[in-house]
């Protein structure tokens, strides 16, 4: 398995439903928020300190990631818990031609059991063509710099 990346998100409030817990939906707004610090803050090996940083800083101008599809799998209840962050650790598991897949496992308390696990499926999307933009070598190999398995669903 290549790299992984790590990042704290801040439990809100409004995350919480009636019985306490975090909402269905919330919970796929803490991994998407993850998948945003990913993609833009992830480090890559060899980029200069305080260089542009982050999974897709070698693409073109005018080109941006959309959000084809998510799947997301609950595994334990997710209790809120004031100033607990959650911990969101992410990866690429699969590259394509224009697309890639992003998996995600997310944690209540550091050393804990996934609570949840995702995969997100990523178009990268030429907006000056109106059209899908085909991965380059460079960005293909920053991505493949966190590549790894995909998430294990129950299915």
């Amino acid at each position: 398995m290549g790299e992984t990346f790590t990042t704290e998100i801040q439990a809100r409030y409004r995350d919480i439903n009636l019985a306490g817990h975090v909402d269905n939906v919330e919970a796929v707004r803490v991994l998407d928020e993850a998948r945003y610090e990913f993609l833009r803050f992830a480090r890559l090996p060899g980029l200069p300190e305080g260089a542009a940083a982050g999974l897709l800083h070698g693409t073109d101008p005018g080109v941006s990631e959309l959000v084809a599809s998510q799947t997301i799998e609950y595994h334990s209840e997710m209790r809120f818990v004031p100033y607990q962050p959650f911990l969101a650790t992410l990866w690429v598991s699969r590259v394509g031609r224009s697309s890639f897949t992003v998996s995600a496992e997310l944690r209540v308390e550091p050393g804990g059991r996934p609570a949840a696990v995702w995969e997100c499926v990523n178009v990268l999307w030429d907006h000056h063509a109106q059209a899908a933009w085909t991965i380059s070598d460079a960005v293909r190999d920053d991505l493949e710099t966190y590549l790894g398995d995909p998430v294990a669903f129950r299915r």
